[in-house]
């Protein structure tokens, strides 16, 4: 009687422990336990830490709270201005709702990767090519609202969205790299032009105060003489009054302009007769 009381204890234990090891289950941190019985979800998920469940009766799904980094492939499409490109980007999303990303879609990755690329598709047909490339920040939170607004359904929740590279075509690049040098050219030109407009007007000043005191003038020069001088070179310098240019030039101009004219000429007003000889020559 006693060995059959004994047999049934240990019997009792065996069905014990295998009951344990069958319904014992251990949820991590970053997770939560979504337990379904008999197909109905049973209760709230299940927190971290050992829990409980009813073997062949319920069933626990556990579901990743973590930040899932996710690329989306490089999708082609053509701009609002008619470039084509190609855009890849990264989502980052977690779930929030550990329930709903169990039943309310099958794969809540896979989902979130489709809405992820159909979404830039469609930021590429509505943007500009320069926005694509300059205006990154706003075109990535317009993704990121329109990936999150089917995810909030799904218990998803996206946390950012970058746009990784722009790729363009080799005639595009080709082009934009001329339309940058044009414009960098363009502008060495505004600013040669403005530099000689500003020394055109302090040198017109500094002739005006040459004309003044032609001292300056003289001693101008002799400074220029100087600084030719300190180079080690066989330059001679001779200076030439600028005057005596102005003089020979002025008497240049009088005889072209007396052959031009010649009833300029003055020629004198009375010119007096030859007296006859008084005396015949001898022979």
């Amino acid at each position: 009687m006693v060995q059959e009381f004994l047999t049934a204890i240990v019997a009792v234990v065996c069905v014990g422990v295998l009951y344990v090891l069958a319904a014992a289950r251990v949820v991590r941190q970053y997770e939560r336990g979504v337990v379904f019985r008999l197909g109905r979800l049973a209760g709230e998920p299940r927190g971290p830490g050992f829990t409980m469940i009813v073997p062949f009766v319920d069933r626990l799904h556990k579901v990743n709270l973590q930040i899932v980094t996710l690329p989306v492939p490089a999708q082609e499409g053509i701009t609002r201005d008619n470039v084509t490109v190609r855009v890849d980007a990264v989502v980052y999303f977690k779930v929030v709702d550990a329930a709903n990303a169990v039943v309310r879609v099958e794969d809540y990755r896979f989902a979130v990767s489709q809405m992820a690329q159909t979404s830039l598709r469609s930021i590429i047909g509505k943007s500009d090519l320069d926005d694509l490339l300059s205006d990154r920040e706003k075109l990535n939170q317009g993704l990121e609202l329109m990936i999150d607004s089917p995810a909030v359904g799904w218990g998803v929740q996206i946390d950012r969205v970058e746009i990784k590279d722009v790729s363009l075509p080799d005639t595009m690049k080709r082009s934009m790299a001329r339309q940058a040098e044009a414009d960098r050219e363009r502008r060495a030109r505004i600013i040669n032009a403005d530099a000689e407009l500003q020394a055109s007007k302090v040198l017109a000043d500094a002739a005006r105060q040459m004309s003044e005191t032609p001292a300056a003038l003289q001693l101008r020069l002799l400074q220029t003489m100087v600084a030719v001088a300190a180079e080690k070179n066989s330059t001679l310098v001779l200076p030439f009054p600028v005057e005596l240019l102005r003089f020979l030039e002025k008497a240049q101009e009088r005889p072209e302009h007396a052959q031009d004219h010649p009833e300029h000429v003055e020629r004198p007003e009375h010119v007096e007769p030859v007296e006859h000889l008084k005396h015949p020559v001898e022979r």
